[in-house]
């Protein structure tokens, strides 16, 4: 028997019955059932996609077509998850009109529950906007992906106390803006805690420590299918890519020595039928 859906109001009271939240990225059909399968709470379709699936150097070339072009193949796939549909860069920078065109985009196209977007303080009237126009929002702070140059790279945020105060008053700001909850990213493991016990909305940890109230990791970087590099936060509970290299380099050893396709690979064809076609291709 499936799941139910899970609801924002699940999300949110998770964090009341402290029990954890396990979110995960998916970018396509397979991923996205088996995000399902494993009985993810939230399945992100994130912007990292640009990375892991296309190739990029970044997360900031990715656009909404992109986008809405992956949510749809995971929503096809994944039916009782939360899934988050990232916002790319510039989709909502420029304007508050522009964000909530796009974010509705991101829903009515892709057809993911909610959205995602990068920032604090700043884009909490950006959030608040979203939010009344009926998306919901899940806010992602500390080290944003999509302006990392602008923070030294990607690098832990919030190692100084001022830098560390003003990460909790961006999560303070998000949470006043509506955000359902929030992403918080690369901080040291004491202020994810100490965030997580100031703001009532669940707080979804990637490199925060133990202390949040759920954790979210990239797929492609937890199974090892993605080797460009590994994160610091980031546990590989199997590495899948030497597994597929294997295969693909068996494949063609068998091809080339003329052992793949077997008879067992093959279809057959009466004898009857083969004689008649000879018969026939014999007479022109």
């Amino acid at each position: 028997m499936s799941r139910p859906k899970v609801t924002i109001h699940d999300i949110q009271n998770a964090k009341e019955q402290r029990r954890k939240l396990v979110m995960v990225t998916a970018y396509d059909y397979p991923f996205g059932l088996m995000a399902d399968e494993a009985e993810a709470d939230i399945v992100l379709v994130g912007d990292s996609l640009g990375m892991v699936v296309m190739g990029l150097s970044g997360t900031v070339p990715v656009t909404m077509e992109h986008m809405i072009h992956h949510i749809q193949a995971v929503m096809r796939g994944c039916k009782s998850p939360l899934v988050v549909g990232d916002m790319p860069f510039m989709s909502y920078n420029t304007s508050i009109r522009e964000a909530i065109h796009n974010a509705g985009r991101l829903v009515k196209e892709g057809g993911c529950d909610v959205v995602k977007l990068e920032g604090g303080v700043h884009f909490a009237p950006t959030v608040e906007a979203i939010v009344k126009a009926g998306i919901p929002v899940q806010g992602h702070i500390g080290l944003t992906p999509q302006t990392a140059s602008a923070l030294g790279g990607f690098k832990m945020q919030g190692k100084d106390a001022a830098a560390a105060k003003q990460i909790v008053d961006d999560a303070k700001a998000l949470e006043d803006a509506g955000a359902f909850s929030i992403i918080l990213e690369a901080v040291p493991a004491p202020l994810g805690k100490l965030i997580a016990e100031t703001v009532r909305v669940p707080v979804i940890g990637i490199g925060a420590g133990p202390d949040v109230d759920g954790q979210v990791l990239v797929t492609h970087d937890m199974i090892g299918l993605f080797d460009r590099f590994v994160p610091k936060f980031v546990k590989q509970y199997t590495k899948i890519r030497p597994i597929i290299l294997e295969a693909l380099r068996a494949y063609r050893q068998e091809v080339l020595a003329g052992a793949f396709p077997g008879p067992e690979h093959s279809f057959k064809m009466p004898e009857a039928a083969l004689a008649e076609l000879k018969r026939l291709l014999a007479q022109g």
